[in-house]
């Protein structure tokens, strides 16, 4: 089988019950994606699918031939962090670093949706196609991604100083 990872294609013989998770991590290690919960449940495993975020643990590998999907190993180009993988750096958005990939993912895949006008539980004008990226926005949009040191306030100030400087990058 065949995926499209990072930019590259990739290759693996697997069963067909295989996890994208598991595909990443045990046959191609890719092992920034993390595995956490495997229960879709804490958002360590989130990766990106032509864009669009998912939780890796819940999607198995074969639905996702012929899409492009991104890590965390696919976000710094040339050896340049990528401008929300700064921010986390600049506002101190990790301790231990374990959930860091899948809020990175999580952060641009919110961004995409922000720029989709995508509405949130906490959207209050859901005809609008410019939504706010408000304090209360982003942490909605991020609960999904479960942090136990509790690194929230700087996850949330890199989030949102980067869609101030990158115009929702």
């Amino acid at each position: 089988m065949q995926w499209t990872i990072n930019g590259r294609v990739r290759e693996a013989e697997i069963d067909f019950r295989t996890s994208l998770l598991d595909l990443l991590r045990e046959h191609l290690d890719l092992i920034g994606t993390r595995k956490g919960c495997n229960q879709g449940a804490c958002g360590a495993c989130t990766v990106l699918v032509d864009g669009e975020r998912i939780n890796a643990c819940l999607a198995l590998a074969v639905q996702y031939q012929g899409r492009s999907i991104t890590t965390v190993e696919g976000l710094a180009q040339d050896a340049e962090l990528h401008p929300v993988q700064q921010a986390f750096v600049e506002h101190d958005g990790f301790q231990c670093g374990y959930c860091t990939p899948g809020q990175l993912c999580s952060a641009l895949g919110m961004a995409g949706e922000l720029r989709r006008g995508m509405p949130s539980a906490v959207t209050t004008d859901l005809t609008s196609d410019d939504i706010a990226p408000s304090h209360e926005e982003l942490r909605e949009r991020m609960s999904g991604n479960l942090c136990r040191c509790g690194a929230y306030n700087g996850i949330t100030a890199a989030i949102a100083s980067t869609l101030a400087t990158e115009g929702r990058s």
